[in-house]
């Protein structure tokens, strides 16, 4: 991960703006550099993961124009050696130096162009311009605000903003920012065709392309790890790795708690099967709740399940950065809102199905991949998301709904087909029923987060509390509200830059629950035990 943060007026002190800047520094803790255009500021904080020399040093300059960007552009080699038949030359072997001369070429057309996750500020000295962008994913964050001079001001954590503008509001993924509008330059939730491939042939290309999109991703000059939780989508990550790394173990991570550690034992199933360097991780009820408020503060959120999500997957980036080299990170997030969560059983139709895909990834910027980022971003290292590759999420988004739905008696069914052959896993992990990553970790993290918020507030200061909310998102439990108030204590008055909790899709039947673990859902079953 880096940080970026890019202000188009003079009026801000320098003095603000770099204590603002200066939130973020666990992003990029290798090396910093500020620097002035003629009418604003652009500021690099760099986690070296790609041409760890000073050369691949961030903002990059040509003549006039420059650019700041977090980002990893996967096949960016091919598009550089036609940028060099043009007669464009490069100094780094860095990904992210062909964003200008692709500006240059291209404008911002080059966005749709690329293969990558990223958020980016451009400086056209020229036209003294700033062009801002996102990926169409959300998958690396980026946030914006108005000073009070009228002029937008970008960052890559919301953290970064606070007391610089009145209104901190996500950057929207898919979008650029030119000339006072955001435009969208990519839908990944759009389809314009199914595809009605039978299954076989259908299976064979999720399989091909999840494939080629973990391939991208373990390109890098710095270490790599993974995170193993020994469910569908992490072991199928690291099995992948591993074929393709076969010249020695992956380095593979697990948590669980000290009282239930449920994820531990199919994580080292998987690991066992697959044969990687595995390390397991402990935690307890005490380094959970000690931790609690420090993971909202970088979270920046007040959403239930992305914040119990967070406890495990913050302490286990915490252990992996304090006792290896790791520095780049490969998980299994995007998964769910692809092929279906559990509640996604309960869909009453093909098309309720696939319009619930799509309400999730256009949301998944607030949700899974801000934890993913957050959780690993605040520990110094870069996470990568295999499953949101462009050309897997555009596939898998084509198939005709009705092979998505669980009418198979397994979720997910596809994904499990597509890697039944070739002994990737092992047929019972394979086939193994979802377990929710916040409960897996051992139920009683959930548990211990609920008493506590229990111990918090009497019914009387609860109904209070839930009231001087109701203006936004209103807390409806009393560990609700306790997240709300360590938000408001670290954001105050940002409420509006979370849509809502993530629930279940309460208007279908079976799925009107008041908590979001699957835990609470009727078909939930032996899931993770």
């Amino acid at each position: 991960m880096c940080s970026i943060m890019g202000y188009t007026g003079k009026d801000i002190k320098m003095k603000d703006f770099m204590e603002g800047f200066g939130q973020t520094l666990s992003r990029g803790p290798d090396m910093s550099r500020v620097i002035e255009t003629k009418s604003g500021i652009l500021a690099f904080h760099r986690l070296a993961i790609m041409d760890l020399e000073e050369a691949g040093m961030q903002p990059f300059q040509m003549e006039q124009d420059y650019a700041i960007c977090n980002g990893e552009l996967y096949g960016f080699r091919p598009l550089k050696r036609q940028l060099e038949a043009k007669g464009y030359s490069f100094v780094s072997d860095s990904d992210c130096e062909i964003i200008l001369p692709l500006y240059r070429e291209y404008g911002v057309e080059m966005f749709a162009m690329l293969d990558a996750e990223f958020a980016m500020v451009i400086y056209d000295g020229e036209k003294d311009t700033y062009i801002a962008a996102r990926d169409p994913i959300g998958i690396r964050p980026l946030f914006y605000g108005f000073t009070g001079s009228g002029k937008i001001i970008f960052a890559s954590e919301a953290k970064n903003l606070i007391g610089l503008t009145e209104k901190i509001m996500p950057f929207p993924p898919g979008h650029y920012y030119k000339d006072g509008r955001f435009i969208c330059y990519r839908d990944v939730t759009a389809v314009s065709q199914f595809c009605q491939a039978s299954l076989d042939p259908l299976c064979q290309q999720i399989h091909d392309k999840l494939v080629k999109g973990i391939e991208k991703r373990l390109d890098a000059d710095a270490p790599i790890g993974f995170l193993l939780s020994g469910g569908l989508d992490s072991s199928l990550v690291c099995a992948v790795a591993q074929r393709l790394m076969p010249e020695k173990p992956i380095r593979t991570f697990a948590i669980g708690m000290k009282e239930d550690a449920i994820d531990l034992k199919y994580a080292r199933e998987a690991a066992d099967y697959i044969g990687s360097d595995h390390q397991e991780i402990i935690i307890t009820k005490e380094d959970v709740l000690s931790s609690l408020e420090e993971v909202i503060r970088i979270l920046g959120t007040f959403d239930i399940t992305t914040i119990r999500a967070s406890m495990g997957m913050y302490l286990i980036c915490k252990a992996i950065r304090e006792t290896t080299d790791v520095r780049v990170l490969l998980t299994g997030e995007i998964s769910d809102e692809l092929f279906g969560y559990k509640y996604t059983d309960f869909a009453p139709s093909p098309e309720a199905f696939q319009q619930e895909a799509e309400k999730r990834l256009r949301e998944l910027y607030m949700y899974d991949v801000l934890r993913a980022d957050r959780c690993i971003s605040a520990n110094s290292m870069e996470g990568r998301v295999p499953f949101g590759d462009l050309d897997f999420v555009k596939y898998v988004m084509s198939i005709d709904p009705k092979m998505k739905m669980n009418t198979y008696g397994k979720g997910k069914y596809l994904l499990r087909k597509a890697f039944e052959k070739g002994g990737y896993l092992p047929k019972e992990l394979l086939y193994r029923e979802k377990a929710a990553f916040s409960d897996a970790v051992g139920h009683s993290l959930v548990d211990d987060l609920k008493e506590y918020a229990e111990t918090k507030y009497t019914d009387e200061a609860f109904a209070a509390g839930c009231e001087k909310y109701a203006y936004h998102s209103k807390p409806f439990t009393k560990e609700s509200l306790l997240y709300r108030e360590l938000f408001e204590k670290a954001y105050p008055g940002q409420a509006e830059m979370v849509a809502g909790f993530w629930m279940p899709n309460k208007a279908w039947k079976g799925c009107d629950v008041d908590d979001p673990s699957a835990r609470v859902l009727k078909n939930y079953g032996a899931s993770g035990m």
